[in-house]
């Protein structure tokens, strides 16, 4: 009975010793997955990363890790005009192929969402006094949750000089459409009474966000609106996040 205890006390020291190994090896992968990452996307801080499941050296000894999540703020995607400032960017990785030193790494499949906040999507929208009428101008001046996935465009006009004492409200729908995030009036308002040309007025409310150079090259898949901005479904397959 004696060796038995002995036994058993040597087996759970060990088996405390190894989940310790185990925990000290995850977080320093973590630390240098990130580190690489923040390299290889050019990013201004070291972005979050976590290996899941249990053990990790057993996966690190097979070259593949099963559950990755990674987590990176203020991403900016695309270039030149086209930039965009991605306010939350996270990532879901299944299947992570990588070699030993973390210089290269592979995802199976990705998925997740970026959030890009209205004061961002602005940029893309007509925010400038545009004619839609002699002596009738109109501008975007704020975009907001308008409920239901649905964004509210504030459109502010000037007839003759006279700014209108409040924006007009129009909900619009936001969509994916290829590499860009959509945004398409579903209606169009009248302005001081008056109903004015629709190619002019969408001209106004409907503008396009291109989002390219995402990460790893992943792919947007869906949009609608919240609460703080646009929350984008992202996914990819084959995804190079390293090397």
């Amino acid at each position: 009975m004696r060796a038995l205890r002995i036994l058993l006390v040597v087996v759970v020291i060990l088996g405390g010793l190894f989940v310790i190994a185990d925990r000290i090896a995850v977080a320093f992968a973590e630390n240098e997955a990130a580190d690489r990452l923040r390299t290889t996307e050019n990013l201004s801080s070291t972005p979050d990363v976590s290996i899941n499941g249990f053990p990790f050296l057993t996966q690190a000894a097979a070259g593949e890790l099963d559950d990755v999540e990674v987590a990176m703020e203020d991403y900016e995607a695309g270039d030149g005009a086209e930039k965009v400032r991605i306010a939350d960017l996270r990532a879901h990785l299944k299947g992570v192929e990588f070699s030993g030193d973390f210089s290269s790494a592979t995802a199976a499949t990705a998925t997740g969402t970026a959030t890009i906040g209205y004061d961002e999507l602005m940029k893309a929208a007509k925010s400038e006094p545009t004619d839609i009428a002699p002596g009738v101008t109109a501008q975007v001046v704020g975009l907001s949750d308008g409920g239901n996935g649905k964004i509210k465009v504030a459109l502010q006009a000037t007839v003759f000089g006279i700014e209108l004492p409040r924006p007009v409200d129009v909900l619009s729908s936001v969509a994916v459409k290829d590499d860009k995030v959509e945004v398409v009036a579903d209606g169009l308002p009248k302005i001081a009474g008056r109903q004015f040309a629709e190619s002019r007025l969408r001209a106004i409310t409907d503008f396009q966000q291109t989002i390219e150079k995402l990460p790893g090259d992943i792919e947007l898949d869906k949009v609608e609106a919240a609460k703080d901005g646009v929350e984008i479904s992202v996914k990819g397959s084959d995804v190079r996040l390293a090397g």
